[in-house]
């Protein structure tokens, strides 16, 4: 068998049909799966906003113990689920165990996320 042969031959049995009828490189789809458990291993900071508030510094020096800030946000409204500070989705907040937790009700579009992303690396 000539080189080419085998070269060929080595090609065709790494190779196989996806549903489009496209053939794709088995050893290239590994690789990239394997890219992609080292990507999901990276670890982001996840975060609820239940609102904010904007005062001035004499109010931020009177505060004290039982001080009440009062947020830009009703009690029933969802609130922002951030990832890395980029909104990702909006949720409500639920109690799971005596902590803590967030019933997602809404994910941003992954284009908007992309948009709030570029946003904040201005």
């Amino acid at each position: 068998m000539s080189d080419e042969a085998v070269n060929q031959e080595t090609k065709s049995s790494n190779s196989e049909v996806n549903d489009n009828g496209q053939a794709t490189n088995l050893e290239h789809t590994a690789s990239n799966l394997n890219n992609l458990d080292v990507v999901l291993n990276i670890p982001v900071d996840v975060s609820l906003e239940l609102g904010r508030a904007s005062v001035d510094l004499q109010s931020l020096i009177d505060l004290n113990q039982g001080s009440v800030i009062e947020l830009n946000r009703l009690v029933d409204e969802p609130v922002d689920v951030l990832v890395n500070g980029c909104l990702v989705a909006k949720a409500e907040v639920v109690v799971v165990e005596n902590k803590f937790g967030a019933r997602i009700t809404d994910i941003v579009s992954p284009e908007k996320r992309v948009e709030n992303l570029k946003k904040k690396a201005i």
